[in-house]
């Protein structure tokens, strides 16, 4: 995550910012609120600001709005006085940390209000498939195109894919197309000179060059215009941009993620999407299956949501109740893995016993999951079955045996092709081999190479 802290680094703050950097944060540092708009106008991200409540913080938020630059605040200061820090959230921050700090503190803050604390959380095989493709093409610099119904978790998938890359120590840079004006679009995506048009009062570094050594999210990519697609082809063909009002191109060195809940290719024939573009966004599809089709990770990402929003209330995390899982399972989840995890959120608040029941779990409307019918119980209950028994898969298992079953599956997984099935493992060929050896004298059926370019090495 990284981190700009504004304010004087004396004192308290200066132990503040070590602990943020003993958490995982990447950090920065500018003494006043023009100057951290003037680092972020200039290309300096940033996925959080730690800004003294001695700072205007409500005019450096209006500042940084006023450049379409979003960073979340959290304000911190000495003391504390309750005036002050009750200011400071009024003006637009999302926490407030007293100092002297707390370690614990500091990094529990720093986790909620990021965005980068969403792990994959996955148990059903259709999902499980997804992220083997993944781990494959994370290490190139292939371009890759996300697909799937809104709230399935395409920008998760991304973040995961950034995390295996080799450049992940750069920065994540995610742009929703959807939800930039047109005509502001451009001068977000490739920046702007002074003076380029009316309001650009200063150069704008945008998002491509931000992203620079990293990687970057092009979000709902087919709400793009076809002006824009046209730059955008370029600029991934050529790897240089051009700022609007610039006079010279500008090299940029990232990798291309796009994602999109629309059918692409339906877009090319009705004209609305190159066709051009799309090939070279599409190098490999991600196809996110919608919840409905995995059921076996909607008990686990209930479980998982349950144990978020009960820390983050102070709550003591409890158990679903059997036909709360019935009821869940059952749902068809329209709104996919953001729906569940909204659900789940009202049920934490919502429950008064030890343990969370049908009753708690609430639609939006404020009705409850409807229950199964007596001829899709047995259906449902097989899958919320299905889906304990995928978990408990590896429990009693030696790691030998979990060795054996990973290696088998990876190698079924590609058509019994050693050297692919030894890249994806992350193991030498001869390693592979040798085990393969072992597996058959002890008498274990071992995938044999499928087709003639499969290499039986």
């Amino acid at each position: 995550m990284r981190l700009l802290v504004v304010g004087k680094l004396d004192g308290q703050l200066s132990s503040a910012v070590k602990m943020a950097m003993s958490a995982g944060a990447k950090v920065s540092h500018v003494e006043t609120a023009s100057a951290a708009t003037h680092a972020l106008r200039a290309g300096q991200g940033a996925d959080l600001l730690l800004v003294d409540y001695e700072i205007d913080i409500a005019g450096l938020i209006a500042a940084n709005e006023a450049e379409r630059i979003r960073v979340p605040v959290v304000a911190c200061g000495v003391g504390p006085d309750p005036v002050k820090a009750a200011a400071a959230i009024r003006a637009g921050a999302k926490e407030f940390i007293p100092l002297p700090p707390e370690a614990e503190l500091i990094a529990a803050v720093l986790a909620a209000v990021s965005d980068d604390n969403r792990p994959m959380v996955v148990q059903d095989p259709a999902m499980k498939a997804v992220l083997t493709l993944a781990d494959q093409v994370a290490p190139s610099d292939a371009s890759i195109l996300i697909t799937g119904e809104s709230g399935s978790g395409k920008e998760v998938i991304a973040r995961y894919v950034h995390q295996k890359s080799r450049r992940s120590a750069k920065p994540f840079i995610s742009v929703n197309c959807a939800a930039i004006p047109e005509n502001l679009l451009e001068s977000e995506l490739f920046g702007h000179e002074k003076g380029a048009f009316t309001g650009a009062l200063a150069r704008r570094i945008g998002k491509f060059e931000e992203a620079n050594g990293g990687t970057l999210l092009l979000d709902e990519i087919s709400e793009m215009d076809a002006r824009l697609q046209a730059k955008l082809l370029r600029a991934i063909q050529e790897r240089e941009i051009d700022r609007v009002g610039g006079a010279k191109p500008v090299k940029v060195d990232i990798r291309i993620l796009a994602t999109s809940n629309r059918d692409l290719a339906q877009a090319v024939k009705e004209g609305t999407f190159r066709e051009d573009l799309l090939y070279r966004l599409n190098v490999v599809n991600l196809r996110l299956p919608p919840l409905r089709e995995r059921p076996g990770d909607i008990i686990v990402l209930a479980e998982h949501f349950v144990k978020k929003y009960a820390a983050a209330n102070g709550m003591a995390d409890k158990p679903l109740s059997d036909e709360a899982k019935r009821r869940l399972v059952a749902h068809r989840w329209s709104g996919n893995v953001r729906e569940l995890e909204n659900a789940m959120h009202r049920a934490v608040l919502l429950s008064p016993s030890d343990q969370i029941t049908e009753d708690s779990i609430r639609l939006p409307d404020g009705q409850p999951l409807a229950p199964a019918d007596a001829g899709m119980r047995t259906a449902q209950a097989a899958s919320v079955a299905a889906a304990e028994a995928v978990r408990n898969t590896f429990v009693g298992q030696t790691v030998a045996e979990m060795e054996q079953q990973l290696i088998l599956d990876t190698l079924e997984h590609c058509a019994g092709n050693r050297t692919h099935a030894a890249n994806i493992l992350g193991i030498s060929i001869r390693t592979l081999r040798n085990k393969l050896k072992e597996y058959s004298e002890a008498g274990v059926a071992v995938p044999a190479p499928q087709g003639a370019g499969a290499s039986a090495a």
